[in-house]
């Protein structure tokens, strides 16, 4: 197995982080209800999922 012969400067182990950051999660209004939604998730407002009804929500009085 190779090891390192020296210790890896901080700057060079930054450089190499750079391309790690957080991003903005992608949105999309749902079709069903119009909702903003996540990419690839069940809309919490209806229920829905790509044009079907996944999970039942109760209707509050």
């Amino acid at each position: 197995m190779a090891h390192p012969k020296r210790k890896t400067s901080k700057t060079r182990r930054d450089k190499r982080r750079t391309h790690y950051k957080a991003e903005i999660p992608q949105l999309s209004a749902c079709s069903n209800c119009g909702a903003t939604i996540q990419y690839h998730r069940v809309c919490p407002e209806c229920g829905h999922y790509r044009g079907k009804l996944v999970i039942e929500k109760e209707v509050s009085l």
